[in-house]
């Protein structure tokens, strides 16, 4: 059915939020393991066993977020123009149809302005209501429901949702701990108004946040608390996470906010055919599966190839097990997301 008659159906102010199409980019350049090796004391064996990262892939010099946001965001707006996440072609409105634009991201390309508004006019979308959204890791999933809510409420009829993240901009080069984690990439998905019981639907969501613990994944400098000035440290300057407290609440966090989102769907975890976490590292997704009584077999990992690309992470997963044919029209999704702040985010989607 033509995206324009499915929206003309559904009243304003009652519609759902259905995906109906999903771009990715990551830049060309890769570092594997080897390469950190030689710099970093460490080895390949060493990184794989706590993280299960065989490479990353990293922007260029003069590259930013933005530039990340508009080739992913580019392929979500001609997927949709095309076959389209549903396989059943768009409407023909391309980027005229697009209401919103809402970039999740913690690497903005300038702490001022957000960097939505540029990656919307790079698209062709000068016009269209436009801002960041900052929930760190949880930044796509918080994204949705955003937007999903933007739908809902009949704001918007399409909204394009792109988590993007450069977090060698943020990671000390000679960190062994976090260094050898991070990788930059970008994934877009275009929402448009429809139904709950029709395929790509989104729904129910769970959100959470504990600011108690604002200092476990930080960047300490650099905003009004503590403004950057020539004084200010390297170690201030750059990412740190206490890595021992970060996997115990994201295990915790994520499972409990998984199982939230079933219960609100009146689901269990055997109607799941594939689960679809942030991709922090491999032990925490296996952990986190693992408490919820899920297969190895049913959970989405994309991060041996990437590395954890923050709020890019999750859309970046849906697209390789599209590629990998191993999504089906109907398979119920669960997604679910843990970052800085504290946050943390589930929902359920239904596979266009």
């Amino acid at each position: 059915m033509p995206l324009a008659a499915v929206d003309a159906a559904v009243p304003a102010a009652s519609a759902a939020a259905v995906l109906c199409s999903v771009g990715v980019w990551v830049p060309p350049h890769v570092v594997t393991n080897e390469e950190l090796a030689r710099r970093l004391d460490t080895d390949d064996a060493w990184i794989r066993t706590r993280t299960g990262i065989r490479a990353r892939h990293v922007l260029a010099p003069g590259q930013a977020t933005s530039d990340l946001a508009v080739e992913a965001g580019r392929r979500a707006l001609t997927d949709a123009d095309g076959e389209g996440a549903d396989g059943e072609g768009a409407d023909g409105e391309g980027v005229d149809g697009v209401d919103a634009v809402i970039v999740a991201t913690t690497t903005p390309d300038r702490t001022c302005p957000a960097t939505a508004p540029l990656v919307a006019s790079r698209l062709g979308l000068t016009g269209a209501a436009a801002f960041d959204v900052a929930a760190v890791c949880t930044g796509f999933v918080y994204g949705l429901a955003t937007a999903a809510g933007l739908i809902a409420s009949g704001v918007a009829r399409r909204v394009l949702l792109i988590g993007a993240d450069a977090y060698s901009t943020l990671v000390d080069p000679m960190d062994r701990a976090n260094a050898v984690i991070f990788g930059d990439g970008a994934g877009a998905v275009l929402l448009r108004a429809g139904h709950a019981d029709e395929p790509g639907a989104l729904g129910p969501f769970d959100l959470g946040s504990d600011g108690t613990h604002e200092d476990m994944i930080t960047v300490a400098a650099g905003g009004s608390r503590v403004p950057l000035t020539p004084e200010t440290s390297r170690a201030d300057r750059h990412f740190a996470m206490r890595g021992k407290e970060v996997y115990r609440h994201a295990v915790t966090r994520m499972t409990e906010s998984a199982r939230t989102v079933l219960d609100r769907a009146g689901r269990k975890t055997d109607d799941v055919d594939l689960f679809v976490p942030h991709q922090a590292n491999l032990r925490i997704l296996r952990s986190v599966a693992e408490e919820l009584g899920l297969p190895l077999e049913r959970c989405a990992t994309h991060v041996e190839s990437v590395g954890n690309t923050g709020a890019a992470s999750i859309p970046l997963a849906l697209a390789d097990a599209a590629a990998r044919g191993t999504l089906a029209r109907g398979d119920r999704l669960l997604l679910t997301a843990f970052g800085g702040g504290l946050t943390w985010g589930s929902c359920l989607l239904t596979w266009p």
